[in-house]
């Protein structure tokens, strides 16, 4: 059964380090520790193609470049092409809810008010897929939201989500090897 890793984030160097691209981070970081290269042009984003060696099942790495509003626009036709189930779609995206650094794995569920997961929500026709959020934190009282999200991290979050990268991509093998509850059971907590 194919499976997609999806990594959600903003093309173009201005928006590289930002909180928003917190998905791609965790895609990039995965797909070097597994030497996947995410460099194919297609499906409205960068893809890349492998075996998991645990499984044997065709894995696709996919960075939409759509901008986050219109994530859903890379992440259906690719799901389509590859015919990949709903439950083998991993959405890795940012969280204004969680702490920084902190991961949270869902079997399914609404979009919590982030442009990127209504688009492939909408696009999917159905929220009944698996995401893996890591947390960006809220920023202070007067801050936009929208500058907050495409800003930088400060020394201190910084340093969170360089902790929090590798337990990501263990989170996505775990995904991958244990399946989604066993995953979950270790990574929520």
């Amino acid at each position: 059964m194919p499976k997609l890793l999806a990594g959600l984030g903003n093309p173009g160097e201005r928006y590289a380090r930002t909180r928003h691209n917190l998905g791609w981070m965790v895609l990039e970081a995965f797909a070097s520790k597994h030497g996947v290269s995410v460099e194919k042009a297609g499906f409205h984003g960068l893809y890349g193609e492998t075996r998991w060696p645990a499984t044997g099942d065709k894995l696709i790495l996919l960075k939409p470049l759509t901008f986050m509003n219109l994530s859903g626009r890379s992440v259906a036709p690719a799901a389509a092409f590859y015919k990949v189930a709903p439950a083998d779609i991993l959405v890795i995206y940012d969280d204004l809810d969680l702490p920084p650094g902190k991961l949270r794995l869902r079997e399914k569920g609404s979009a919590g008010g982030h442009n990127g997961m209504k688009s492939i929500i909408q696009e999917l026709g159905t929220q009944d897929f698996p995401r893996l959020k890591v947390g960006i934190g809220r920023p202070a009282p007067g801050w936009d939201v929208v500058d907050w999200v495409l800003g930088t991290f400060g020394p201190d979050d910084a340093a969170c989500i360089a902790q929090a990268l590798p337990r990501a991509v263990e989170a996505v093998e775990a995904f991958l090897n244990d399946g989604l509850p066993r995953a979950m059971a270790r990574y929520n907590g």
